[in-house]
């Protein structure tokens, strides 16, 4: 699972074809040893546990950067790696 993106302690993953589990498109977080999984059309934490302060960091960062996302998304449901996006500063 490569990493996307990490900012303020928060690591972005995205799984390579992990449409089958999940159907909508989406992101995993981790941070300080916990996960979770947000939506990316919507920023809506989907499942698991991070502080609410880094839940409102990753949900500012998808608004951000959905465009890439969407995008990241497409390659990594083909198998592709995607790219790494910027950073939330």
């Amino acid at each position: 699972m490569p990493s996307i993106s990490m900012f303020y302690g928060i690591i972005i993953y995205m799984y390579g074809r992990d449409n089958k589990q999940h159907n909508l498109p989406h992101i995993h977080a981790k941070y300080a040893g916990e996960y979770a999984v947000f939506d990316i059309a919507t920023g809506e934490l989907l499942d698991g546990k991070i502080p609410q302060k880094q839940i409102q960091l990753v949900k500012t960062w998808i608004l951000l950067r959905q465009e890439e996302l969407f995008a990241n998304w497409e390659l990594a449901v083909s198998g592709d790696v995607p790219y790494k996006i910027l950073p939330l500063q």
